[in-house]
């Protein structure tokens, strides 16, 4: 079974990291991972970094451009995390936009995340209805799950469509903007959070965009499988680096 889904049976609400290879300097990706794990969480996303991020706000924005900087591309993440799983063990999934995967073939590319262990990937400038038609067959082929996002435009049509071509989860984006540009949850988020769960999908949800306490991370699991925490976690490394990656965990459960 997929780590993702053994992941998601677990009896417990899923903390979910995101960070951008190769930030904040280029060969620091492995102990980031290693030490998330370490310290409790239970899924990482590691972010490729591409220089046109439609989806990401400023704090990963800049991150990603810092980490082009370094010298991070695919080819150099996939030698990274050739020996990941020699030491880790919990779901790791491949965030980032589909150009980088067209350019490096997009078999190729799953291929590559079969053999160093990268149990999904969450494209969000690749359509679903695409992805069904042309793409589903090798992800199926190399055991990798695709990630939809929803937000609270979706239709309640295309959620179900999104639903019956995954087999993970489905990242339910708490609102209509970019990743860290939002300090808390309001009534109009919890309905939304709320009407997901009333529609009793296959998969479950995780919640992105606006986590970064204990409070948001509380609020967005009320109704949600988890949450995922991407630009707060982003700005502790910038202000703190690699050092104290346990503090940030613990405040956050």
């Amino acid at each position: 079974m997929n780590r993702i889904n053994q992941k998601l049976q677990e009896n417990k609400k899923i903390l979910s990291i995101y960070f951008s290879a190769g930030y904040p300097s280029l060969n620091d990706s492995v102990q980031i991972i290693q030490d998330l794990e370490k310290n409790g969480v239970d899924m990482i996303e590691i972010g490729l970094p591409f220089s046109d991020p439609l989806a990401d706000g400023p704090t990963i924005q800049a991150s990603s451009t810092q980490a082009l900087q370094n010298g991070m591309t695919t080819q150099v993440l996939f030698d990274q995390l050739k020996d990941i799983r020699k030491t880790v063990s919990i779901p790791l999934v491949i965030m980032g936009y589909f150009n980088p995967m067209l350019q490096y073939g997009v078999e190729a590319f799953c291929q590559k995340c079969a053999e160093i262990g990268i149990d999904g990937l969450i494209i969000p400038d690749l359509p679903v209805d695409v992805y069904a038609d042309e793409y589903k067959a090798t992800f199926d082929k190399y055991g990798l799950k695709n990630i939809f996002l929803i937000t609270p435009q979706t239709s309640d049509e295309r959620i179900r469509f999104i639903d019956s071509v995954s087999d993970g989860f489905i990242y339910m984006v708490s609102s209509a903007s970019v990743t860290g540009s939002q300090s808390g949850f309001g009534s109009t988020q919890e309905d939304y959070f709320k009407r997901i769960a009333d529609m009793n999908l296959k998969n479950p949800q995780i919640v992105g965009f606006g986590i970064s306490n204990q409070e948001t991370f509380n609020q967005a699991t009320q109704f949600a499988k988890g949450a995922i925490i991407g630009s707060a976690f982003i700005k502790h490394l910038s202000e703190e680096g690699t050092s104290k990656i346990g503090e940030f965990v613990k405040g956050i459960r």
